[in-house]
């Protein structure tokens, strides 16, 4: 064979070369793009911008309210254009501050699934999207909607004050208090049990406005944290439950769950195990959202008894120890923010109690119900039935205990009872003693699950403490509520206000500009009260007067008592005589008293 050989040439490359290159046709010159006209300024500078404005806006009005040459004298309890709202006044219509507040935290609410929740970013990650906090066009427009509460406030020319004391001196009538005193029956008993969870207006008690819109944003918070739990959850579960195959099956089998030889049933049996977790879940937010509407009306109920109790002085219904019923810094602080704490407090309680009510719907359903009907994994059942003589031998031992002694070691003699087989008792007392630490074991774990559970429901309150009564000033939320009040009762106390409403009646009465007007609608003639009405007219004041003096709520607020007295020696509005001085002075006080009330009426009556 010839055997030849193949010689390779090698590649030159030029790199004056641009045959490839060369187009001999006429390149077309590109064809120009002209973008959409978009006249909206960026988010970024929109936002600076809007924020600046407002800022501005703001000093201004500062400026002109300072030197009270704008929006000046609105209302009694409004004077200036930087207070929409007499927030002490009770006489005051509170549907447009509620409406107003509601918007807000709707607003609020609504931001939460925003896609950009924060004003000056874009593209907010999805790990911290928690709500717009801070948007200077949006508060802009709340401010200007809330100013537009300048409306006219009644206050102490409101009817209101002294028909509630009225209703505190008038006396009740003898067959009302005679049918208090009957013993209820069952029936009743069982009656009042739903009634006292259902808030019942009565006519002559007025909610103040702070803790009016209180109640109605926590409503509003209410409704909105349902919505946000239902949109956050349930779209997500009909995804998985859409997305659910034959593939599912291999993944349990790799847990070593195995449901069925079938991978057609095992998608069927998960897809209804899916459906049961969508169940369990609305099942569980409803329960939550019906608790959190009992407790708001229960805690309307007690916001009543409370301001009652604190107008007629009773401190200790709402305090542990003795306390002083003024105005303070951190009263001030906790007044301010009620509203706020009221609705943050409903919405984590709401979230918490959700997620609980789930786990027991899930525990209710998937450990016993389901069991039932389709008759495998019985787990708990099977537990309860190897356990079966422990639990008839603590029932056996705690009804053995009942029935001794009720027959046994007690005797009744002459209408009273006293303990009788005292050596039976004491040797009953050692043989029991290891059954009872068992019993003992399981009162422990019930009065857990019990507390957890009474923690929870009543989490979203703030007008009960979850704590011990000798602890509740370290639950954060009761000690705002319980310092909110004392400046609602300190600054808006009907039977002072009642009073400051006499006295300026008196005033106008006197004076020459109501004389003028009474004589120009009488036609010139001497008005004078009849015979009848003087003594009715002057018992009414003077029981007005001794309420005044005597309440120890008002105490506090009298001006000689604010000067000379000190907190150490004024709690709970009353002073204490105890001292470190003799008795003997203790004595000589109250006699120094009327001679000095007398000699500066001496005085005043000279001075007139």
């Amino acid at each position: 064979m010839n055997n030849t050989k193949v010689e390779f040439e090698p590649f030159e490359y030029s790199y004056y070369d641009y045959s490839d290159w060369y187009n001999p046709e006429p390149t077309k010159p590109p064809k120009e793009v002209i973008l959409p006209c978009d006249p909206t300024a960026d988010d970024k500078l929109f936002n600076i911008c809007m924020l600046s404005i407002s800022l501005v806006v703001v000093l201004i009005l500062a400026v002109l309210t300072r030197k009270n040459k704008f929006c000046q004298g609105f209302t009694r309890g409004s004077s200036s254009i930087f207070s929409p709202a007499n927030f002490l006044d009770q006489t005051q219509e509170k549907g447009l501050v509620m409406a107003v507040f509601g918007l807000v935290f709707s607003k609020l609410a609504m931001l939460v699934i925003a896609p950009d929740p924060l004003p000056f970013s874009k593209d907010t990650p999805a790990d911290i999207k928690g709500g717009r906090l801070i948007n200077p066009e949006e508060i802009n427009m709340k401010i200007t909607k809330t100013f537009h509460l300048l409306f006219c406030s009644q206050d102490l020319d409101s009817s209101y004050y002294t028909e509630y004391v009225k209703s505190l001196l008038k006396k009740r009538s003898s067959a009302a208090s005679s049918s208090s005193t009957d013993k209820p029956t069952i029936a009743e008993r069982i009656l009042e049990v739903p009634k006292s969870y259902i808030y019942v207006p009565e006519k002559v008690f007025r909610f103040p406005i702070k803790l009016a819109v209180s109640a109605f944003v926590a409503f509003v918070a209410i409704y909105h944290t349902a919505l946000l739990l239902i949109v956050l959850v349930v779209p997500t579960l009909h995804i998985v439950r859409a997305g659910i195959d034959e593939n599912i099956a291999f993944l349990l089998l790799g847990f070593g769950i195995i449901l069925s030889d079938d991978r057609m049933e095992v998608v069927r049996i998960v897809t209804f195990y899916t459906w049961l977790l969508e169940v369990c879940y609305i099942c569980a937010m409803t329960l939550s959202c019906l608790v959190s509407l009992v407790m708001l009306m229960k805690s309307m109920i007690l916001h009543r008894s409370n301001l009652k109790g604190l107008y007629k002085g009773d401190v200790y219904s709402i305090y542990n120890s003795q306390k002083t019923i003024r105005p303070s810094k951190p009263g001030i602080v906790c007044w301010m923010g009620l509203t706020g704490y009221q609705a943050a407090i409903v919405c984590l309680g709401m979230a918490v109690q959700t997620v609980v009510f789930f786990i027991c719907f899930l525990f209710l359903v998937f450990l016993i119900i389901i069991p039932v009907f389709y008759g495998r994994n019985i787990i708990v059942f099977e537990i309860a039935g190897k356990a079966w003589p422990a639990w008839v031998t603590l029932l056996l031992v705690t009804a053995l205990q009942h029935v001794t002694a009720k027959f046994a070691f007690i005797k009744k003699e002459a209408g009273t009872r006293d303990l009788n087989n005292r050596e039976s008792l004491f040797l009953l007392t050692y043989l029991l003693f290891l059954v009872n630490t068992l019993v003992g074991l399981v009162v422990a774990i019930w009065r857990m699950v019990i507390t957890a559970l009474y923690n929870i429901v009543h989490l979203g309150r703030i007008d009960i403490s979850l704590l011990h009564r000798t602890a509740e000033s370290y639950d954060p939320a009761y000690r705002y509520y319980t310092h909110s009040l004392k400046v609602e009762v300190s600054q808006s106390h009907p039977v002072m206000k009642a009073f400051c409403g006499l006295l300026l009646d008196m005033m106008v009465e006197g004076g020459r500009v109501g004389q003028k007007i009474r004589d120009a609608e009488e036609g010139i003639q001497e008005n004078r009260p009849s015979k009848a009405s003087s003594p009715r007219r002057i018992r009414a004041r003077w029981q007005l007067l001794y309420t005044l003096v005597n309440n120890p709520s008002l105490l506090g607020s009298r001006k000689h008592f604010q000067t000379l007295q000190t907190s150490e020696n004024a709690l709970n509005g009353t002073p204490n005589h105890s001292s470190k001085k003799g008795s003997k002075k203790e004595a000589d006080k109250p006699a120094a008293e009327p001679v000095e009330s007398t000699e500066t009426a001496a005085d005043q009556d000279k001075t007139d």
